[in-house]
This record gives structure tokens, sequence and C-alpha cells, in this order.
């Protein structure tokens, strides 16, 4: 890629106007601008720290979209940068007031971990969303009371009000599958996903319903990976990755872990992730087979 010229970069007025994903995709943004600026005219981040009284690890953050910005930090950034037509640095100031504006899910910041408000914001901008499952069903497509059984499994000593806190923010992340200009979701749910009991049978059947109306969707794909697959690549653990339009916003691959959550947004890991997922959806039950799987299933609960 050639480098920017100093103060030239594409457009910012539309992710201001449309921030979709909220402070979490703005924050990026600005840094992806600000490290293409610095790069763009030879500036260290020793240099550019400096300028706004900092550290070199404060300035790797703020590339990395990891923290929001000051907007004096931001304009003596600018400065140091060579960018001096008014109009561009207003942008810029307007973006680094934008990462700062609390998204729809802040208001669940009493049961909401930190590491998990980072998704939410990376979701709401996604174009395309794969994960791949290996206990329960993803969270974008649970019912309210396998979503409270879920709740209930991961913290057995949390009040009534704050797993029904928890339901309803998972409830309200589901509202992008159906907005408009949805991301499409590619979902493969190892067989244990649908076997596992999380409520009891009538919790499962009505989970089981709706995982089957929720494939109706044009934009949701789901594939089942059946117990005689055997091992796979991705037998460790649940994978998600999020794709997006924005030529600002890298891949990013999400692995949740207990207590915390990685994002990995380098070439390499990327690469090797989405080879992953592309060979489990190969080897997974086409989406006609798996929706024929979730009904045999059903069946056989209720018969049961």
């Amino acid at each position: 890629m050639a480098a920017a010229q100093p103060g030239r970069v594409p457009p910012l007025r539309r992710h201001i106007e449309h921030p979709r994903g909220g402070p979490t995709v703005l924050r990026i943004i600005l840094g992806t601008q600000l490290r293409r600026l610095r790069e763009s005219v030879g500036v260290t981040r020793e240099e550019a720290a400096d300028a706004i009284r900092g550290s070199h690890a404060k300035i790797c953050r703020l590339e990395l979209g990891r923290v929001g910005c000051k907007e004096r930090d931001v304009a003596d950034l600018l400065t140091l940068y060579r960018v001096t037509d008014e109009e561009r640095r207003a942008a810029f100031l307007a973006l680094a007031r934008g990462t700062s504006t609390p998204g729809w899910w802040h208001r669940y910041n009493d049961v909401l971990p930190g590491w998990f408000e980072t998704l939410i914001g990376l979701e709401e901008a996604a174009s395309v969303i794969r994960t791949y499952e290996v206990q329960f069903i993803p969270g974008l497509l649970q019912t309210a009371e396998y979503a409270r059984a879920v709740c209930r499994l991961g913290d057995p000593h949390a009040a009534a009000p704050e797993v029904e806190r928890r339901v309803e923010l998972r409830l309200r992340r589901q509202a992008l599958l159906t907005a408009p200009n949805p991301p499409r979701l590619w979902a493969v749910l190892d067989e244990a996903c649908l076997r596992r009991p999380l409520g009891g049978p009538g919790v499962m059947v009505a989970q089981l319903r709706h995982l089957l109306e929720m494939t109706r969707l044009p934009n949701v794909t789901v594939q089942i990976a059946p117990f005689d697959l055997g091992g796979h690549a991705a037998a460790g653990g649940p994978i998600t990755i999020l794709r997006f339009l924005e030529p600002d916003l890298p891949d990013i691959v999400y692995l949740e872990q207990l207590t915390s959550a990685l994002y990995l947004d380098k070439r390499d890991d990327i690469d090797h992730y989405l080879a992953v997922t592309d060979q489990l959806s190969a080897q997974a039950a086409s989406p006609r087979d798996s929706r024929a799987m979730v009904e045999k299933l059903i069946r056989s609960l209720e018969e049961g």
C-alpha cells in the first residue's frame, strides 16, 4: 500500500455521522488514521509520545484503538503530523469526541465485563460474523430461557435481578440480526450444543425451535458438526471471527475464556483461524442436513 501524503486521509465524516459500533469502532478508526499519518511523515512513536506528554505504550494503545483520546492530544498529534487543513482537523477532533460517547450497552455496565464490551461494539459494525461453538448455542441465537440457564450455570450465586440484566443484555444484542443492513451470521455448532439439556427438556425444545426459526433469516446460516466427524482443528474451544466492510477495520478473532478474552488482529493469526473455520464449514453437515438434525432432535425430546 502506498504511503499516505501528510494530511491526506480518507473522509472521516461518515464515521462521525453514522458511528456503527459506537465508541469501540471509532477508537479503532481514529487510531488507524493517526498511525497512518505518523508513518507518512516519518515520526516515531517516541516522538509522538513526547508531543502529548505521554509514553510509547500510550501511543501504542491509542493506535490500536484500545483507549479513547483527549481532543488536546489529537490536536497536538495533528500539528506534529503537519495536518493544517482546518476541515480535516475538525473531522479528527469530532472523531475523538465520539470515542468517549457511550454506546447503548453502557447502560449494562453493572453486568458487562470490560473485555466483553469490545465484542458488542465490533458486532455492531461487522459485515460478517463467523463463529464456532463447542458447548452452547451462540448468544446471538439464544432464547431468554436458555440464556437464563447459561447465566445461572456461569454464576450460580448471582442474584435474580443480576441474571435478568444479563439476559436482557443478551437479547438486546440480538437486535442487530434483524436491523437494516444486518451482518451475516455463519455459525458452526458442535453437536454437543444441541444435546446439552440446559434448563430442562422444555427449554431445549423451545431453544431448538428458535434456532430453526433464525435459520430462515437470509443472513443467518447454521451448520452442525456431528459427533461422528471425530476430531477437528477447532476442538480446543469456541472461535469468533468478525469481518468489516470498513477498510480501516481489520478482521478480528475473538477467543473467549472463563474470565477474559483475547482479540487477535495480526494477519498470520487471522489467516490461521480463517483456515480452521473454512475446514470446519467444509466438514460439518450442510445447512439443510443440519436443519434435519435439529428437527430430529426436537422430535426425540418431545417423545421422550
